[in-house]
């Protein structure tokens, strides 16, 4: 397995292996900035699953993979229970179900009745939930008054910052322009720019990525499209939110190129290589089927095919001696059932253990 995500145009080449140095240059420094002020493991074990997680390792079933306090989940995955029921009865099952964080995917609960930011941040709290993120589209080119990153940039940033939000991202693919080299520069610009604002704010701005994403540039067909965003986006304003499904998925459907030459890739190099570039994950499940066009068919974290304990442990792993900086929120698309979901998916994720040594 290399470490080091390859491709064949020399310039792009040059600008990945600098974002490469300058990310670890930045991490090694956060870490030793920031490595006193981790969380201790009493303070962590203050919640139940915490609390579960020493139990066990007290019981020589090993050290827990997930880190104490950092679980989340994508709340789109509970919008049916959000819109019928509201964000309250949501919280009070998540805070029983051992989740320490939650990632917006909205801030309107539909039936339920109308909420204030300060009303959902409250509630949040409340509920012992630490609002780490939230998901707004890129743009709309069709509606100048559209909640997007490229029409509303201020609102947005308004509203992520009312919340507390230490994190303001989008589920969109850097599509805007299109499928070519130049036109991914152009929309990493547009993120260096939303970067930037967001970091005046003492926030993170972050892309969320799909399996169309590591597909390859129509006008360059040897070139990665996603080692583009990588290349051209500054890593002091952009940050990535890998969403581990819709990677393996990419490396299924996009381990060879147009040609059938092979082009295999591995996404945890990605994280091993900038691991500071990755502070959030969507922690998403698959049943390995090849039969289907995205080699996977989607289901409840722990129920399928994707090694997790090895995912956890590598990125963790890099991390263990600094301040823990990467948060793991559960996600699902369309679950069977939201809240049987977010259980199994917690209890699960709380079950890994491993050596000391992993």
């Amino acid at each position: 397995m290399s470490s080091k995500p390859t491709t064949s145009d020399p310039e792009l080449a040059h600008r990945l292996s600098r974002r490469g140095m300058l990310g670890v240059a930045a991490g090694a420094t956060a870490a030793a900035l920031v490595g006193a002020a981790a969380p201790t493991a009493s303070a962590a074990s203050a919640t139940p699953a915490a609390a579960a997680d020493s139990a066990a390792a007290g019981k020589g079933r090993g050290r827990p993979v997930l880190p104490p306090g950092r679980l989340g989940i994508q709340l789109y995955s509970l919008r049916d229970k959000v819109s019928s029921v509201g964000f309250a009865p949501v919280f009070a099952e998540l805070e029983k179900y051992g989740y320490d964080e939650i990632e917006f995917a909205g801030y309107t609960q539909g039936s339920a009745g109308a909420i204030t930011l300060a009303q959902l941040k409250r509630l949040a709290r409340d509920h012992g939930l630490n609002p780490i993120g939230s998901h707004v589209g890129y743009y709309d080119n069709n509606n100048p008054n559209a909640y997007t990153f490229a029409q509303n940039l201020t609102k947005v940033l308004d509203d992520a910052e009312a919340l507390g939000l230490k994190h303001i991202g989008t589920a969109s693919g850097p599509f805007r322009y299109g499928t070519t080299v130049d036109a991914w520069k152009r929309a990493a610009e547009d993120f260096n720019t939303y970067g930037e604002a967001a970091r005046k704010r003492g926030m993170k701005f972050y892309q969320h990525n799909h399996a169309e994403e590591f597909s390859f540039a129509t006008d360059k067909p040897k070139v990665r499209l996603y080692d583009v965003l990588l290349a051209e986006t500054d890593p002091d304003f952009v940050y990535l939110e890998m969403d581990i499904y819709w990677a393996f998925s990419a490396q299924f459907r996009f381990g060879k190129r147009a040609d059938g030459t092979p082009a295999p890739f591995h996404p945890l190099d990605y994280v091993l290589k900038q691991p500071h570039r990755y502070p959030l994950f969507h922690v998403k499940d698959g049943i390995r089927d090849e039969t289907t066009r995205d080699g996977y068919r989607m289901t409840d974290v722990g129920d399928g095919d994707i090694d997790y304990k090895k995912f956890l442990s590598k990125v963790t792993a890099r991390t263990q001696h600094g301040k823990r900086y990467h948060h793991w929120q559960t996600e699902h698309d369309n679950p069977v059932e939201s809240y049987a979901f977010a259980r199994k998916s917690s209890e699960h994720l709380h079950s890994l253990r491993g050596r000391c040594g992993d």
